[in-house]
């Protein structure tokens, strides 16, 4: 059964590590890999990615990308959405902190912050405005 807007959008709200999809050229299938990402209902989808990244480069020359999450229990869930990207800004601290800590229990954040800034190389933070949405709730198995 397909879920209304309201539930696929506080689906999607929820921390889940997505896949991330995006054409990958002539003669090559999507790159599709896992990712984390932050998303508050009714706004845009942000993902944090290095800036010269095969990634990042492939999101540039497409100017769009997907993402899927999904769940297993209590119910066989997921809900995919795809848009155009709108904004590409340098990494702040501050956004890796916000998105680590949808991820990381409280205690481990700032070790992997610190590490993160000081180690991952420039980061920079892609946004997308979700425009096709698909999503089903298949029921329990």
């Amino acid at each position: 059964m397909a879920l209304t807007r309201e539930e696929r959008e506080q689906f999607l709200a929820e921390p889940h590590v997505a896949a991330l999809a995006v054409d990958a050229g002539d003669g090559r299938a999507p790159l599709t890999v896992p990712i984390w990402y932050q998303y508050a209902p009714g706004g845009d989808v942000w993902i944090m990615t290095g800036l010269d990244s095969r990634k990042n480069r492939l999101i540039g020359a497409a100017g769009r990308f997907s993402l899927l999450v999904d769940r297993v229990e209590p119910t066989i869930r997921y809900v995919s959405v795809e848009g155009p990207v709108v904004d590409t800004t340098p990494a702040t601290v501050e956004l890796l902190r916000e998105i680590s800590a949808r991820y990381l229990p409280a205690d481990k954040v700032e070790g992997y912050v610190d590490f993160s800034w000081k180690n991952h190389g420039e980061q920079v933070v892609v946004r997308m405005r979700p425009e096709r949405w698909v999503s089903s709730d298949l029921g329990s198995v």
